[in-house]
């Protein structure tokens, strides 16, 4: 249940408040608090899904408790309240991490719009919070080519700056890996990181999903959403499999860029983000631009840096490595100890055709743990390995 704390010296705005939200969705948890000291003690006793905080406050004003809560718990959004004189310094609190201000006194339908955004934007960060604590295990760039060695230096000079990069290479070969590795390293590496599947999502919903969306937009619209791009906010979005976009959501994402705005589907009102953008695909893009499939000024707004991720058959001297690898991982997600790899075996993997790439590898290698013997041998890849 969403827990909402309201921090407003007036007792009447409290109530009204209040009221306002309780009416609006039952499931909400309205707290108060009469003042800036009160409200800081219960945000750092409890957790909350939004704070509406007033500006003009006694004992503590409201850009402090905004300023103290992003050092203590920066995933909260906070919506400012701000009276008729305090309209400057509203706008000045966006620049310092305030998710939106309302006017006093309110409008019914301006806040409820507000807090149905910040809500969704505040499940979009946590999801991302979790998922980047499995990051650093899950993410990690192994091995010792030329071609690896070569990738790594290019992150590390890329990812300080904000420059976008295309990411390219064939299915399984670890693009996803460079993408998270440019979020790691880059000064928006405290921001989110927000992954879109372009070819897992349909063509119609893409725009949706991308830019997000107004209640009646479409038919299953029931209520406002944000989209990856306002998730993103802040940090990186990492648009995997980026040749299978259509051509209107290429469109819409070519003005992202060109504008740094969006519109969510159904409105015409621009909103203003702040994303570094990494994109990636297993299709030759400029084959898809001739046959009229990807827009040629996109292209070239994507491939400021272009990094190729080569097939694992052209980086065989990392197959030891990665076997020791997934080895390892395997072993700790199984409860399991871990299995060495004779010589001979590794050998034969060295050999292998991996058509399936690191991705294939992988399976094989934790196929070959479960079944082989308390050491993997020759024989055993021999039996498992191309099954």
């Amino acid at each position: 249940m969403p827990k909402i704390l309201i921090i407003e010296d007036e007792a009447a705005i409290r109530r009204v408040l209040v009221k306002i939200l309780s009416e609006e969705n039952d499931t909400y948890v309205v707290e108060e608090a009469e003042d800036g000291l009160v409200g800081i003690d219960k945000i750092k006793n409890d957790d909350y899904d939004l704070i509406l905080c007033d500006i003009k406050m006694p004992k503590m004003d409201g850009v402090e408790v905004l300023e103290a809560t992003k050092k203590i718990k920066p995933e909260i959004p906070i919506v400012m309240i701000s009276g008729h004189g305090d309209l400057d310094t509203a706008v000045n609190t966006m620049r310092l991490g305030a998710f939106d201000y309302i006017s006093k006194p309110p409008d019914l339908n301006r806040l409820l719009n507000t807090v149905r955004n910040a809500l969704d934007r505040k499940e979009l960060v946590v999801e991302n919070k979790l998922l980047k604590k499995k990051v650093g295990k899950n993410f990690q760039m192994v091995g010792e080519s030329d071609a690896i060695s070569h990738i790594k230096d290019m992150i590390e000079k890329v990812a300080p700056t904000d420059a976008r990069v295309l990411v390219t290479g064939p299915n399984g070969t670890g693009k996803e890996l460079v993408a998270h590795w440019l979020h790691q390293k880059s000064e928006r590496s405290k921001g989110p990181m927000i992954e879109v599947n372009c070819a897992a999502i349909p063509s119609e919903l893409i725009e949706s999903e991308l830019f997000g969306h107004v209640k009646g937009a479409f038919t299953s619209a029931v209520k406002d959403r944000a989209g990856k791009f306002e998730a993103a906010n802040g940090g990186t979005i990492f648009l995997d499999e980026i040749g299978d976009m259509s051509l209107p959501a290429q469109a819409k994402v070519l003005r992202a860029l060109q504008e740094s705005r969006i519109q969510r589907v159904g409105s015409d009102k621009d909103i203003k983000v702040n994303v570094r953008v990494v994109a990636a695909t297993n299709k030759d893009l400029k084959k898809e631009i001739a046959d009229g499939k990807f827009r040629e000024d996109l292209y070239h707004r994507l491939a400021v840096i272009l990094i190729q991720v080569p097939p694992l058959n052209d980086r065989r001297d990392d197959i030891p490595l990665l076997v020791n690898h997934f080895s390892e991982k395997i072993a700790s997600e199984h409860g399991t100890a871990k299995k060495e790899f004779s010589d001979k075996a590794l050998g034969l993997l060295k050999d292998y055709d991996w058509t399936g790439n690191i991705r294939e590898l992988r399976n094989v290698v934790e196929r070959l743990i479960i079944l082989g013997g308390k050491q993997v041998s020759e024989e055993d890849v021999k039996l498992f390995a191309s099954k």
